[in-house]
């Protein structure tokens, strides 16, 4: 299956935080769009592994994705090294995307930054046809993203491009809240709370999201970083 955009963040959840409305927007916009994530999020101090696949299954229903896999890379211990970056290459040929996003470049997690480097060298290599990779017993073509973009998890990054996500605002809400495991549930109270499990930390996300709004002039947006510069066609696309 070949997608228009691939979306490989370390963490089930991850991309829900970080760009579940340019992804419901660009569906709406009949784009196909999946998910695989690089690891189950064993370690998560709430939930299981188990849980987090059902509620990753859950968004991908709500979100309308073509796909939602998992490579199964060990949870904070997955390095980008030849092993790891092989399983992403392959995944990377397997889907042929455009465009790839994945995490953002440093966060407060160590394993957001760390991912990020692994998909970007990965997509790189995923180019070169002498390295060879298999599906399905299948010798895989190579294909190169023509873009890597890094969703922000931290309020400190400053964005290098937004993306108008006001009408599909309330998706992305719906999406995040599927993870109940992981976010404000009062079902989960006695369990262990965490940075992400209180009520605040959803408003975080809210005002981050209007905040870039008020950049471009809309409700809620979204901002991306790319390790390299962007164009446009016409002057006339930017806001």
């Amino acid at each position: 299956m070949k997608l228009d955009i691939l979306v490989l963040p370390v963490h089930p959840d991850d991309a829900e935080l970080g760009c579940s409305g340019t992804i419901a927007k660009e569906i709406a916009f009949g784009k196909k769009v999946g998910i695989v994530d690089l690891t189950r999020g064993e370690l998560g101090t709430r939930g299981s592994a188990e849980i987090r696949d059902k509620e990753s299954a859950a968004s991908a229903k709500i979100l309308g994705l073509a796909v939602r896999d998992n490579l199964g890379l060990p949870d904070g211990f997955f390095e980008n090294n030849k092993p790891h970056q092989l399983k992403v290459i392959e995944a990377i040929r397997r889907f042929r995307p455009e465009i790839v996003i994945t995490n953002a470049y440093h966060d407060r997690h160590p394993d957001h930054g760390r991912a990020s480097d692994l998909v970007e060298d990965s997509a790189f290599l995923s180019g070169l046809r002498k390295i060879e990779t298999y599906y399905n017993g299948e010798k895989q073509q190579e294909w190169r993203p023509k873009l890597v973009l890094h969703f922000i998890q931290d309020n400190y990054i400053k964005p290098d491009i937004l993306i108008d996500i006001t009408d599909y605002w309330d998706k992305k809400i719906e999406s995040i809240h599927a993870f109940g495991s992981q976010f404000y549930n009062p079902a989960w109270e006695n369990e262990p709370q965490t940075y992400i499990s209180s009520p605040e930390f959803i408003e975080v996300i809210e005002a981050r999201a209007r905040e870039y709004g008020k950049s471009i002039g809309v409700k809620f947006a979204e901002g991306f970083i790319s390790r390299k510069i962007l164009g446009v066609n016409d002057l006339f696309d930017l806001k």
